[in-house]
C-alpha cells in the first residue's frame, strides 16, 4: 500500500462530474482546475488552433472557457490567473459548433445537424433577417455570410469554437463511404474559417482524431497543431499538483500512490503527465477505484481493426512509432499507432533517436485501469465468450500467491478448452505464437497484475513476467510444430538466455514456466516449471 493522504483539510466543494459549461462551473460552487493561462497564451500568441485529447478529457469546458473569456464574463472569471491580464472591455461575437451531440451513420445527419445549430446561432444573434436563414443557401456559404455578418454588427472580429469535428466521420466509420461523403463536406465547410480570415480573431478545433491534412484540412492549412506541444501538455487533464491543491480534501483517505497507478500517466510530450478528470472526479465520488473512464465505452472499431489485423496484445505496450504517425490518420487506412495513442489507450512514454532525422516516440499503456479495460475487451473478442471472461478469475490470484503451478496450468488448460472451435479456424493469427500468447496475456492484465512482456536481457527477450505477492513468474511461449516438440525446450532457452539473472537479487521466489502451445489440440501440449 502507498501513503493515505494526511494533507491540509480544505472546504469542501461540488464535484463538477460532466459539467461541460464553465459558468455552471463558477456559479454552482465547484473544484475548478485554472486552465486560463493557456487561453491568454493562445490568443496572444497566434489565431487559428487544432488541439486532439481522447473522450472525457475536458476538451468541451476549456472550449466554453474561451467562450466565456471572449464575451467578457468578467465575474467569472475572478480569482483567476487570466482575471487581471485580459481586456475585459471588448466582448466579441463567438460562433460555437458542436458535433458531440449527433449521431452521423447517416449522410443526410451532418447536414441536419449543421443546419439546425446555424439557425440557432442566427436566432440568438439576431442575424435572419439578413436573408441568411433562407435554406436555399449552402451551408458552406450561409456560414461565410454568418461570420461576415457578425463582424459588421459587432465591429469586431468572429471568435470559432469548433467542439468534436471529427465525430461525424468516426461516428461512420464502419461504413467507408458514409465516412467520406462526411469528410468531404467537413472539408468545405472548415475551409471557411480560413477563406473569412479577415472575419475571424480567434478558432480552435478540438476533437479526438487528426485527420490528415491531404484529406481533411487542405482547405485549412493555417491551422496550428499543439497536440504535441510540450508547453500545452497539460492544457486538459489534471497533474499531480492539481490534485495536491485543488482537490486536497477529497484525497483524505485515500492511497495516493494508488491512485497514480490507477489513473495518471497520459504524456503529450510534456514534462508532467496527467490523469483523465474523468476518473479523478468519480473517484472521489464513490471513494473506490474503478475503470470509470473505460466504462464509459471503448470504441468497437478500436477492437475490431486490433483483431482484423492480428495485433498481438503482448505487443501493444512496445510499441515505437514516428510523429506522423501519432499525428494522423485518414479513412482508408488508420494505423493501428495513431487509433490507440489518439483514443487514449496509448501514450508517449520515451523519446528515441535510433539514427533517425526525426524522434521515434516509445508508445505504452498510460495506467493500469486502461490496461486491465483494454485487455478486458479484447480477451472477450479473443476468446468469443464472454462468459470466459469470469473463469476461475478469484483462483488465479490465490493459485499465483500459493505458487501452485498445476493448479495455475488446470485453470489455463481449461481456459483453451473452452474458446469455440470456429474462432481457431477463423481467426487469421491462430497459426502463429501471437494468438496463444495474447490470450495468456490478455487474461492475466484484465486482472490488474504487475506484467512486463518482451523484458529484455543481454541475450534477448522475455515473453513475459508476472510480479505478485512476492513472487517473480517468468512465462516463455513457443508454438509446436505438426504435433512435434519445438527444437529448443523454453526452459533450457530461458536459462541459457540469463531471464532469472535480473531477478535473483530480488530475495523473491523465482519460477521459470515454459508454455507450449499445440494448434492441433487448440490447447497447451507442456506446461514445465522449475524454480530459477
Amino acid at each position: 500500500m502507498g501513503v493515505v493522504w494526511q494533507g491540509k483539510e480544505q472546504q469542501k466543494l461540488r464535484l463538477p462530474i460532466s459539467i461541460q459549461t464553465f459558468r455552471e462551473v463558477r456559479e454552482s460552487g465547484c473544484y475548478y482546475v485554472d486552465k486560463t493561462t493557456y487561453i491568454e497564451r493562445l490568443a496572444n500568441e497566434g489565431k487559428s488552433y487544432f488541439l486532439s485529447r481522447p473522450r472525457r478529457f475536458g476538451k468541451s469546458l476549456f472550449l466554453d472557457t474561451i467562450k466565456e473569456a471572449f464575451e467578457c464574463s468578467r465575474e467569472l472569471f475572478e480569482g483567476l490567473t487570466i482575471h487581471d491580464r485580459w481586456d475585459w472591455s471588448a466582448p466579441r461575437p463567438v460562433v460555437c459548433l458542436s458535433f458531440g451531440s449527433g449521431y452521423f451513420t447517416e449522410r443526410v445527419g451532418l447536414s441536419t445537424d449543421l443546419l439546425a445549430q446555424l439557425e440557432r446561432i442566427e436566432s440568438e444573434a439576431g442575424v435572419h433577417d439578413a436573408g441568411l436563414g433562407c435554406e436555399a443557401v449552402a451551408l458552406p456559404g450561409r456560414f461565410r455570410r454568418l461570420l461576415a455578418e457578425l463582424h459588421r454588427r459587432w465591429g469586431r472580429r468572429v471568435v470559432v469554437l469548433v467542439d468534436e469535428y471529427d465525430k461525424p466521420i468516426l461516428d461512420a466509420i464502419g461504413d467507408p463511404d458514409t465516412a467520406r461523403a462526411n469528410r468531404d463536406f467537413l472539408r468545405g465547410f472548415y475551409a471557411v474559417i480560413k477563406d473569412s480570415d479577415e472575419h475571424v480573431r480567434f478558432a480552435l478545433l478540438t476533437g479526438v482524431s487528426k485527420f490528415s491534412k491531404v484529406s481533411l484540412f487542405s482547405g485549412l492549412n493555417n491551422l496550428i497543431d499543439i497536440t504535441l506541444e510540450s508547453e500545452f501538455s497539460s492544457i486538459c487533464g489534471y497533474t499531480d499538483d492539481d490534485l495536491d491543491t485543488v482537490f486536497a480534501t477529497e484525497l483524505h483517505g485515500l492511497d495516493r500512490d494508488r491512485i497514480r497507478e490507477w489513473y495518471n500517466g497520459y504524456s503529450w510530450l510534456g514534462s508532467e503527465k496527467v490523469y483523465n478528470p474523468y476518473d479523478v472526479l468519480l473517484l472521489f465520488r464513490k471513494r473506490r477505484f474503478g475503470a470509470y473512464w473505460s466504462e464509459t465505452g471503448t470504441p468497437k472499431f478500436l477492437v475490431d481493426t486490433l483483431i482484423e489485423r492480428g495485433v498481438s496484445t503482448v505487443s501493444l505496450g512496445d510499441i515505437v512509432a514516428g510523429e506522423d504517425l501519432l499525428s494522423t490518420f485518414d479513412i482508408d487506412y488508420i494505423a493501428v499507432e495513431a487509433l490507440l495513442f489518439q483514443t487514449g489507450y496509448l501514450t508517449v512514454v520515451g523519446e528515441e533517436n535510433r539514427g533517425a532525422v526525426l524522434p521515434l516516440y516509445r508508445l505504452d499503456y498510460p495506467n493500469l485501469e486502461v490496461r486491465m479495460s483494454l485487455n478486458r475487451v479484447l480477451f472477450r473478442q479473443l476468446a468469443q465468450d464472454h462468459s470466459l471472461e469470469h473463469l476461475d478469475r478469484s483462483n488465479l490470484p490465490q493459485l499465483l500467491r500459493d505458487g501452485d503451478l498445476g493448479g495455475i496450468r488446470g485453470l489455463l488448460h481449461r481456459l483453451y478448452a473452452s474458446i469455440p472451435y470456429e474462432w481457431y479456424t477463423n481467426n487469421t493469427i491462430t497459426r502463429f505464437e501471437g494468438y496463444y500468447a495474447s490470450v495468456f496475456y490478455s487474461y492475466f492484465a484484465a486482472q490488474g497484475f504487475d506484467i512486463k512482456v518482451e523484458d529484455s536481457s543481454s541475450h534477448g527477450r522475455l515473453d513475459m513476467a508476472v510480479c505478485y505477492a512476492g513472487s517473480v513468474f517468468l512465462f516463455e511461449f513457443k508454438v509446436a510444430g505438426a504435433g512435434a516438440s519445438p527444437p529448443v525446450q523454453p526452459l533450457e532457452q530461458m536459462r541459457e538466455r540469463g531471464y532469472p539473472d535480473k531477478y535473483r537479487s530480488t530475495e523473491e521466489p523465482v519460477y521459470l514456466i515454459g508454455v507450449v502451445f499445440d494448434p492441433e489440440k487448440r490447447n497447451i501440449a507442456a506446461f514445465e516449471t522449475a524454480l530459477a
